[in-house]
């Protein structure tokens, strides 16, 4: 079978390192329960508060209107894998928001489709819209890299350098057939869909112009919502140049977790190219469990696209 032949994380991350085409603003919030992330530019500020205090942010979540807090679905591949206990911290802490979170690591649009059956990486259970029947969200937020290199089977082999048009085609028709599917199962009450843009991919610089200007276009076509995540995790001076590191926002600067020598670390130096998480990769995904900006960033922006929604 074809699922037994697919590649672990770490090789995932090995093959980025080497080259290989890419997978996978600041708000007031922050996750109280995270360790800090190994790092040897400098030793963290014992005195430094990591992040709000219980009692600080259940108070917050006290004052928001309940008859606006929403609940907020998330999906996507290995980058909303290591986001969605910082995303969800996000959600309830600023909008007193219900969260589920489903992600699988090394997806694309296809593996959350109805009827991809043993092709998909997404059991039927946790398809778009089964979660979305079941969950009944008020948003539905879908953060995908843009499987660039056929790694999931219900891309049928189509990859970015090797099929270029084919590619960008196939995955506007997986776009325009995901919102289709999550706007009938919610019915006419029913979520909206946020479009997660991506940050800039080294491997393949313009790949992610392309996958972001589709997310722009399905959105606008649907009435649905965009959260450029992406911006937050490059520089102001240019969206799509990859770094490895930022200047500290106010925040980060008040936070010596997020803040060393006055610079955030968005990626693992050396390691791991794609991913925001600054703890090693391992074979199992999971949820990041060290504090890492750039989670924090992406999370931020699209708690803020949702509260902007939410006016």
């Amino acid at each position: 079978m074809r699922k037994r032949n697919l590649w672990s994380a770490g090789v995932l991350a090995g093959l980025l390192t080497l080259g290989a085409c890419g997978d996978p603003g600041s708000g007031d919030a922050a996750p109280a329960d995270l360790p800090d992330a190994p790092h040897s530019a400098a030793p963290p500020d014992p005195s430094a508060s990591p992040g709000p205090s219980s009692t600080t942010r259940r108070r917050a979540a006290e004052n928001v209107d309940r008859a606006k807090a929403p609940k907020v679905l998330y999906l996507g591949d290995s980058l909303a894998m290591e986001n969605q206990d910082v995303l969800g911290a996000d959600l309830r802490d600023r909008l007193g928001a219900r969260y589920r979170s489903a992600p699988y690591s090394g997806t694309t649009l296809c593996d959350y489709l109805d009827g991809t059956g043993e092709d998909s990486l997404v059991p039927d259970k946790d398809k778009a819209a089964a979660l979305v029947l079941a969950e009944r969200p008020d948003y539905v937020v879908l953060q995908f890299w843009g499987n660039a290199w056929g790694y999931t089977p219900c891309m049928d082999g189509i990859t970015y350098d090797k099929q270029r048009e084919k590619y960008y085609d196939r995955y506007a028709a997986d776009a325009r057939r995901l919102a289709s599917q999550i706007h009938g199962a919610g019915g006419a009450s029913g979520p909206r869909v946020v479009w997660v843009l991506q940050g800039p991919d080294p491997i393949t610089p313009d790949r992610v112009r392309g996958v972001n200007d589709l997310y722009e276009a399905q959105a606008k076509a649907t009435g649905d919502l965009v959260a450029d995540a992406g911006r937050s995790v490059a520089p102001a001076s240019d969206r799509y140049t990859w770094v490895e590191s930022l200047p500290c926002t106010a925040y980060e600067r008040s936070h010596a977790a997020y803040c060393r020598t006055g610079r955030a670390a968005l990626h693992r130096s050396g390691d791991d190219y794609l991913h925001f998480c600054l703890a090693p990769t391992t074979a199992k995904s999971r949820p990041c469990p060290v504090r890492s900006p750039g989670i924090r960033r992406m999370a931020s922006a699209i708690t803020e696209r949702i509260r902007a929604d939410l006016r």
